[in-house]
């Protein structure tokens, strides 16, 4: 480059020579027609010498300028490199000068400033996309027109079973058939394409939708709808199971009731007999609507408790006084196991219904036993509750399903005490309501245990001493006992 320069500078200088050479040569001439011969030797020796000494001197002066500019030339080359690989942050030394160099290098200097500005900008935009995109609920995969993964947020990382990686086809990193069948849609047909995909994480479904993008490529974002199919499962069994509960003791009344109507001399021992089996179903059919208003209840949003700090020992005496009555026509004896005096958070109103419903649970099957036993320990920050029962008891794969709504381990039996099949899964919806567990044991012929946690009581603070103010109570007079 430096070269360059030079040889242009060099050049640019001959040809000034020689032009200056010939205006002197014409004015030699003119000069030469009225001079002697002896002062045109040495007028001509004198510009020869001129001329040489001219050279010598325009030379360094040439290559002094030439490398001032070359110099310059070559730390705006560098300059431009640098921001071509990427390197915004270059910047050309300002110089004090006012030539079109200085000003040239100034605008420079003002574009690579205006170009780190909006890459900077571009550069945030960007994070900030790839967080809102890491933030969604959904997955989202972007792919190439040739089928490439060209970029994934985290919910897709952790969904699919290997690493989505950029750069690679999606087929190596994603086997369900649906989902690459709607990105090939998207990709080829320039159409939205959708699907649902059951293969790509076990136990999860997932709806697709692929479009098209400008580049080419496509996006597939995936919605996982698991908890919508299994609620709407939900929904179906129970809306199958309530009709089936409520047409069994239906079907009995109509037939009864077009029993009594068509037959004109029923004798009044059969209008009894058929009176009572219409009154036990319609019972059956009243209980079981209660327990549905109350599931309905314990499962709603709006289920408040009124939490109190209670003895576990007075919850248990309490079920026990109070439910004795309930199993007394059956001969099944109801006792205590004992229970500590530690205060747990509950509701008196709702623990009545799970001591209830449990211990009515257990009668059931405890009539072989001829007992159930109610009684509490504690266990670290809580107390665990147990009511159990010396009947048959449950088989294993019966325990993981029994708190389900509807499900019976003896349908018949169950049926014929009148039970609805929804009395445990009340009792778990309260208890995980005051922030507990339950869970039930049992081995065959061994009978069952039902257990369920309930939080300790926050120690209240000491009440503070009385002013020096303050009359002291006399002393016949006892403070009351605390509860």
């Amino acid at each position: 480059m430096r070269s360059k320069v030079f040889t242009k500078l060099l050049g640019l200088f001959v040809l000034l020579l020689v032009f200056d050479t010939l205006v002197m040569e014409i004015v030699f001439h003119r000069f030469a027609e009225h001079t002697a011969a002896a002062t045109l030797g040495s007028l001509g020796r004198e510009v020869f010498w001129s001329g040489l000494i001219a050279l010598g001197i325009a030379l360094p002066l040439a290559a002094w300028a030439a490398n001032g500019i070359s110099a310059r030339l070559q730390r705006v080359i560098a300059f431009a490199r640098r921001l071509a690989g990427g390197e915004l942050t270059a910047r050309l030394e300002k110089s004090s000068g006012t030539d079109e160099f200085s000003a040239m290098e100034a605008a420079l200097n003002q574009t690579a400033e205006r170009l780190d500005a909006d890459f900077a900008e571009l550069e945030s935009n960007r994070h900030e996309l790839a967080a809102m995109l890491d933030a969604m609920q959904e997955a989202v995969v972007a792919i190439s027109a040739d089928g490439l993964v060209r970029w994934s947020n985290a919910v897709m990382q952790r969904v699919a079973r290997t690493q989505v990686r950029a750069g690679r086809p999606l087929v190596h990193s994603v086997r369900d058939p649906e989902l690459l069948a709607c990105v090939r849609g998207a990709l080829e047909q320039r159409e939205i394409c959708s699907g649902r995909a059951s293969s790509l994480a076990p136990g999860r479904v997932f709806e697709i939708s692929a479009a098209p993008l400008p580049s080419g490529g496509a996006l597939a974002v995936l919605h996982d709808v698991t908890g919508i199919e299994a609620a709407q499962k939900t929904r179906r069994e129970f809306v199958a199971n309530v009709s089936h509960e409520l047409r069994t003791p239906l079907t009995s009344i109509q037939g009864y009731v077009e029993t009594l109507i068509e037959t004109p001399d029923v004798p009044p021992e059969m209008t009894r007999e058929f009176l009572g089996v219409i009154l036990k179903n319609a019972t059956r059919m009243n209980r079981l609507t209660e327990d549905l208003l109350a599931l309905a209840s314990v499962e709603s949003p709006d289920y408040k408790l009124t939490l109190q700090p209670t003895r576990a020992s007075v919850l248990v005496k309490d079920a026990i006084q109070s439910l004795g009555g309930m199993v007394v026509d059956s001969g099944v004896k109801l006792q205590s196991a004992g229970a500590p005096n530690s205060m747990v958070m509950a509701d008196a109103d709702a623990m009545h219904q799970v001591f209830g419903n449990l211990i009515e649970n257990s009668m059931k099957y405890a009539k072989d036993g001829k007992r159930i036993k109610v009684g509490a320990r504690q266990l670290g920050s809580e107390v665990q509750f147990t009511v159990q029962d010396f009947g048959p008891g449950i088989a294993s794969e019966h325990l993981g399903r029994i708190f389900e709504r509807f499900y019976r381990v003896d349908k018949a039996r169950s049926r014929e005490s009148g039970g609805t099949g929804l009395g445990l899964a009340i009792v778990k919806h309260i208890v995980q309501a005051h922030g507990g567990r339950i869970w039930a044991e049992s081995e065959l012929g061994s009978g069952a245990q039902f257990h369920f946690t309930l939080p300790l009581a926050e120690p209240q603070p000491p009440p503070a001493d009385p002013s020096p103010n303050t009359a002291a109570p006399p002393a016949d007079v006892q403070p009351p006992a605390s509860v």
